[in-house]
């Protein structure tokens, strides 16, 4: 009787372990991705864009129901219901109700509708990278409008040359920003403007263009003024009106030196003072040729630090070629020099808390030229969400396609090649061999 016992205890604990593990599954999922950098998942990127978005969001696939494009359709969009529960997908059929899919401006089989509130995102191609900045468009309130002052040899946002803005102008847009040019010789600072630009200028302004500028700062307007060393255009003014003086010289670094840059005039920062604009930042940027920045104090904004150079640094005031040394008893002054400040006060804007305002001493790296080079778009980003007040964006990265570079060094190129040219024919040869050995014996 003991047999029957034990293999009776035996069936009970097994559907137990069974039902046990059942109902385990259906309580607590889980899901690891083993792709190379997880491509399989959502990025980080991806998710921040999710916790900014407020609310409910519908996608609507204009799909028809033949054709095999609802499936991997719901199959992506799951990736990032899992994230946001609220995130709901809906299939229509376009050839059911053409009247509807014409309103939504469908053109394509398979075309997505993201709706969010009274704003919406038409998405013809479906990856990671458009669907987040689709989501990161609706997270606005609106089409936010950055001016860019023009006509005296400024960097150009629709422009193409390699001292341009035109790609990080492009990289706005993708978030929702707009970059339009402002002539202040024809027309008045727009009033709906959320920040304004003054990149850099080449040409005087006229005292009456100047006067615009310091009473655009005066009455409350976000404002970015990058200058260069030896700027021909001394905006004194302004840089009154904000208590901010462009120190002589260029500032040299040496500590670049330690991550292969041979030009002591570039200044890489990789570390960041503690700010808002600068959570969790920790990307390297790179600044070709940056003009020394000191707040003065004393008025009405209260400056702080966003970019500094290393300790080995100061601002030559000489030609900076051959062997290069800090000469004291003149204009050089050690480091760490400021090359940006952040500049803040109360509003006296009805519609805003706080006035922001950013003064570089860089304009080039955010050029078409240098915005590549490590965090500078990142960085870029982040600094005009900051501006503009969209504080639950600054943090967002901009997703970036997939690193599809294979790098392989010199040794594994001769290995990959000493296993197609010599080792994949000896091992043809040698199963030749063999089968014809087997063969010859039968």
């Amino acid at each position: 009787m003991r047999r029957p016992v034990a293999d009776s205890l035996y069936i009970l604990l097994l559907v137990a372990a069974v039902s046990l593990a059942a109902w385990l599954s259906v309580r607590w999922q889980g899901r690891s991705d083993f792709s190379y950098g997880a491509r399989a998942s959502l990025s980080q990127a991806s998710r921040d864009a999710l916790v900014a978005l407020d609310g409910p969001v519908e996608v609507v696939s204009w799909a028809r129901p033949t054709g095999g494009l609802r499936e991997p359709i719901a199959a992506f969009v799951a990736r990032y219901t899992q994230a946001k529960p609220d995130l709901v997908l809906r299939f229509a059929d376009p050839d059911a109700d053409p009247e509807a899919a014409r309103k939504q401006g469908v053109r394509v089989d398979g075309e997505l509708v993201l709706s969010h509130g009274e704003r919406h995102e038409r998405l013809a191609e479906l990856n990671e990278r458009e669907f987040t900045r689709a989501l990161l468009r609706l997270s606005r309130t609106g089409v936010r409008l950055v001016g860019f002052v023009a006509g005296h040899g400024e960097r150009r946002p629709d422009g193409s040359a390699n001292h341009d803005f035109n790609d990080f102008a492009a990289a706005l847009a993708e978030q929702g920003v707009r970059a339009v040019r402002v002539e202040l010789a024809t027309q008045a600072i727009p009033a709906n403007l959320d920040a304004l630009v003054v990149a850099d200028p080449r040409v005087a302004l006229g005292d009456a263009e100047l006067a615009a500028i310091v009473r655009w700062v005066d009455e409350g307007g976000a404002l970015w003024w990058f200058t260069e060393p030896g700027s021909p255009v001394a905006l004194l003014p302004l840089a009154r009106a904000l208590g901010v003086q462009v120190l002589p010289g260029v500032v040299v670094d040496a500590t670049g030196q330690s991550l292969g840059i041979g030009d002591p005039r570039f200044v890489a920062i990789t570390a960041y003072p503690a700010h808002p604009a600068l959570r969790d930042f920790d990307l390297t940027t790179l600044y070709p040729q940056a003009a020394p920045l000191a707040a003065l104090g004393g008025g009405s904004f209260a400056a702080v630090p966003l970019l500094r150079s290393g300790e080995r640094s100061w601002n030559e005031t000489g030609e900076v070629t051959g062997d290069i040394a800090f000469t004291s008893g003149g204009d050089e002054i050690p480091g760490p020099h400021d090359l940006a400040l952040a500049l803040t006060r109360l509003s006296p804007r009805p519609d805003r808390e706080q006035q922001r305002i950013v003064v570089a001493g860089d304009a080039d790296f955010l050029s078409n030229s240098y915005l590549g080079n490590g965090g500078n778009r990142a960085l870029g980003l982040r600094l005009v969400n900051w501006l503009v007040g969209d504080d639950a964006l600054v943090a967002v990265a901009p997703v970036e396609v997939p690193d599809r570079l294979l790098a392989l060094s010199a040794r594994a190129t001769a290995y990959i090649a000493l296993g197609l040219l010599v080792g994949l024919p000896l091992l043809l040869l040698a199963t030749g061999a063999i089968i014809a050995w087997r063969r010859r014996r039968r």
